[in-house]
């Protein structure tokens, strides 16, 4: 059994790893990211919000905005980015974790409504993903 302060030492170590790696993502030619696939995050059912929530605030502290490339993820450190795989149709997209959640049954992923629909499952509301973080 690991002791809850080395626990603590040790995500927090994690999580500081992945600001290095996110600080130094390439901008790609369109202005997002440019994302080398790094280790997978991440896999299971993804979902997405739009009008309910679009404006308010999010985990962050920033308006949600359902029209950017955005996502809420439970425990990823906000302002990762993550490249998403629509298992289904194998669309991808990098997204930035900008909110907490989803906190619906087993999904492991919220996406913006516009990420949706890149991802090509905005009809369907539900998809198969897998994630990896940006290196």
């Amino acid at each position: 059994m690991v002791h809850k302060s080395l626990q603590s030492i040790r995500s927090a170590f994690i999580a500081a790893v992945l600001g290095v790696l996110l600080i130094h993502a390439p901008a790609s030619a369109e202005g997002g990211i440019s994302c080398k696939a790094g280790p997978v995050v991440g896999a299971g059912v993804a979902s997405w919000y739009g009008p309910g929530f679009h404006g308010r605030k999010t985990a962050n502290g920033e308006r949600f905005d359902m029209n950017k490339l955005t996502a809420a993820h439970r425990k990823l450190p906000l302002g990762s980015r993550i490249r998403v795989k629509n298992v289904e149709n194998g669309e991808t997209l990098v997204v930035r974790v900008n909110d907490r959640g989803p906190y619906e049954g087993n999904r492991v992923l919220d996406l913006s409504h516009r990420a949706a629909q890149q991802l090509g499952f905005a009809e369907e509301g539900l998809t198969k993903v897998v994630m990896n973080i940006c290196m």
